[in-house]
């Protein structure tokens, strides 16, 4: 069995760690620089308006458990059926990958239309590792069928 593929997906695991990071730091940063008053903390909404000029990283971190979590449903079902061959593990690579940048451009740089098409190509990958590993069961689901006895 390779596990190959829990490289890409420690990264990923990582990548959420850092914009956990990145999260902390910029919102005390932002506390220190403007102190809170006690209606900051009110409700959601007066603490979403509060933090309203370091939400990236916040809404970042919510993306990452998004689309991400088929990504971490997939990888253990291609681990024990034995399908975490060198094709997915290189869509996993560059599922992690698009991840990465996304989150860059998201926090970073801001810039919607990159985002989007990152975060589009990010899905498209994710999704032909779910039509491989659909197809490799199927097709594993055949042969037995097709075995003398069954």
């Amino acid at each position: 069995m390779s596990t190959a593929i829990l490289w890409p997906t420690f990264l990923q695991v990582g990548l959420i760690f850092a914009v956990l990071f990145t999260l902390a730091t910029k919102r005390f940063a932002y506390m220190r620089d403007h102190p809170p008053r006690r209606e900051n903390f009110a409700s959601s909404e007066s603490m979403k308006a509060y933090f309203a000029p370091v939400a990236s990283p916040a809404s970042n971190l919510a993306n990452l458990f998004e689309m991400p979590v088929l990504y971490f449903a997939l990888v253990p079902l291609l681990l024990i059926f034995q399908h975490a061959d060198h094709i997915q593990v290189a869509l996993a690579w560059a599922y992690v990958a698009l991840r990465v940048a996304h989150s860059l451009i998201h926090i970073t740089r801001k810039s919607a239309n990159t985002r989007f098409m990152i975060y589009l190509a990010s899905c498209v990958v994710l999704s032909a590792m779910w039509i491989g590993f659909a197809v490799d069961m199927a097709t594993a689901t055949a042969a037995l069928a097709n075995l003398p006895g069954s």
